[in-house]
C-alpha cells in the first residue's frame, strides 16, 4: 500500500492513545494498482480489549459507505497489538476470511517508543507481508 507519512502517523497515533487496548479502523484507498491511501477512519473496538478487536457491523457499514462517498474503496482494516509484534493472530486470520482483497495493517506496540507497522494480505490461512510505501500527501 502506498500511504503518506501523515496518514500512517494517524494510524500510529490512534494506537498510542490507549496502548492498553487494541484500536481499530479502516483506510480508504484510491482504486488502482498500487492502492494509494486517501483517508483514515477511526472505529471503536467494541471489546475495549488488549486481546482482540471488533468493529460493530453497523459502524463498519457506515465506514464502507463513507469510503465510497469519498470516491474511494475500503482498502485496509487496521488494528494494534498491544504486547506483541505486528503479525496476524489466528483471530485476525479468521476475521480476514470475511474480507478478501483487503489489506490488514497491524501496529505492534511491544516497544511503545518505536511502534512497528506492517501490512498483510490474508487469504485463507496464507499470510503474505506486503510493502508499505510512504509517499507524499
Amino acid at each position: 500500500m502506498n500511504i503518506s507519512a501523515e496518514l500512517l502517523g494517524e494510524v500510529i497515533e490512534h494506537a498510542l492513545e490507549d496502548p492498553r487496548n487494541e484500536c481499530c479502523g479502516v483506510v480508504a484507498v484510491e482504486p488502482g494498482p498500487p492502492a494509494r491511501a486517501a483517508r483514515v477512519y477511526r472505529a471503536i473496538n467494541v471489546h475495549a480489549s488488549p486481546l482482540k478487536f471488533e468493529i460493530d457491523p453497523m459502524e463498519l457499514l457506515e465506514l464502507w459507505n463513507a469510503c465510497q462517498e469519498d470516491g474511494c474503496e475500503l482498502g485496509a482494516i487496521y488494528h494494534s497489538h498491544v504486547r506483541s509484534e505486528p503479525y496476524p493472530s489466528q483471530t485476525d486470520v479468521n476475521f480476514a476470511a470475511n474480507w478478501p482483497g483487503v489489506e490488514w495493517i497491524i501496529v505492534g506496540l511491544a516497544n511503545r517508543e518505536e511502534p512497528l507497522v506492517r501490512t498483510y494480505e490474508i487469504e485463507g490461512s496464507d499470510i503474505k507481508e506486503l510493502a508499505i510505501v510512504e509517499t507524499a500527501m
